[in-house]
């Protein structure tokens, strides 16, 4: 099959039409991929941020159809259309039974970049290839877990769709699922990618009453006005604590969302927050990042609270489709979501636009 390869970090990813991909065992799916958002995650992975392995297929926020079934496999059919999730619940684990379905012994995939037996399923020239953040889908073809391919809609577009696999169930995840915001609450993101703009839609369908969203790039901060943003700030210019206090009446925030993956702003969220309110950590830094909480004391008397977040806390089997309803019903916008389209051979001036900040999302077709 066709994929592209990262064979070295930092250095132009790859092209290659020779690439081996293994039929689906026992309770996996082979899913020919049609679209592909290019995510933070994989940016790190090829930047050397998040070391790993080479060589790696990247991709892991896909969409596409199913190719072939394995043994076992019973709810899905050839041709189905579906979205790719990179933590599918086992049902089964320590975690799924106690509904924590995000922490699944599957979503391991993430950082082993393996199926969940250590296999990979991908080589070439006898070279084992990794399957990158679980899901290896810049490539034609994609092995997985049968639960970690959704059957949605025959009707909904797949380079449409292909954003809810990473960024819309982790951003609109974070606020239903993790955070529970309610009603009326007060809302706070810290950084407009792909993740943050869906936790701003998140925030809005949830009833957020107040919706600050925080970026230095101005055509973020605009598009997150039209996401459902009730106010925006440029951290370079604006104290986004001090401002956050002045929006709610020096109360401060009920919940403070940081989303763009630098551990200061979680430092941030937490001074924003109100006694008692929640900071959520939605991004993802990088290893050498960490944080302090200064007076341990003050952030104990104060009741306030510090959440991770992995894949928006979702059980991807109930997530995925429900993610569908709500943009059938008009209350999530994904269409807005894809700034730009491009073929698989622009994979490398795709990872320059995320690297510089240009749009929100670019769907890849393969």
């Amino acid at each position: 099959m066709k994929a592209a390869i990262l064979e070295e970090s930092c250095t132009p990813i790859k092209l290659y039409d020779d690439v081996e991909i293994i039929e689906p065992r026992a309770n996996e799916v082979r899913v020919q991929v049609k679209n592909c958002g290019i995510c933070h995650s994989d940016l790190s992975i090829y930047n050397g941020t998040f070391p790993a392995p080479e060589p790696i297929i990247l991709g892991h926020e896909a969409a596409g159809l199913v190719e072939s079934v394995g043994t076992g496999v019973s709810h899905l059919q050839p041709g189905d259309p579906v979205v790719l999730t990179p933590a599918p619940p086992c049902g089964q684990c320590y975690y799924c039974v106690r509904n924590e379905y995000s922490l699944c012994v599957n979503g391991l995939g993430i950082m082993t970049h393996a199926l969940p037996d250590g296999e990979t399923g991908l080589s070439r020239g006898g070279q084992r290839i990794l399957h990158g953040v679980g899901v290896g889908a810049f490539a034609e073809y994609a092995i997985i877990p049968a639960n970690g391919a959704v059957k949605i809609p025959e009707d909904v577009p797949l380079e449409i769709a292909c954003v809810i696999g990473c960024a819309v169930q982790t951003g609109v995840g974070a606020v239903l699922n993790t955070a529970k915001v309610e009603q009326g609450a007060t809302v706070l993101v810290m950084g407009l990618g792909g993740i943050g703009i869906a936790t701003v839609q998140g925030a809005r369908i949830a009833g957020a009453s107040i919706i600050i969203a925080s970026d230095p790039v101005a055509e973020r901060r605009e598009l997150a006005e039209k996401f459902g943003a009730t106010h925006i700030l440029d951290p370079t210019q604006d104290d986004v604590i001090t401002k956050s206090m002045e929006l709610t009446g020096n109360i401060g925030i009920d919940y403070a969302f940081e989303t763009a993956g630098v551990s200061r702003l979680i430092e941030d969220g937490i001074n924003a927050c109100r006694s008692g309110g929640t900071t959520i950590c939605v991004g993802s830094p990088s290893l050498d990042q960490t944080i302090t909480i200064n007076p341990a004391v003050l952030f104990a008397a104060t009741e306030k609270k510090l959440l991770g977040c992995l894949l928006g806390s979702s059980n991807s089997l109930f997530e995925i489709p429900r993610l569908i309803r709500l943009w059938k019903s008009g209350l999530l916008d994904l269409e807005s979501m894809i700034t730009k389209q491009r073929p698989i051979e622009e994979i490398n001036e795709a990872f320059e636009d995320l690297a510089k900040g240009r749009g929100i999302r670019t769907s890849l077709s393969v």
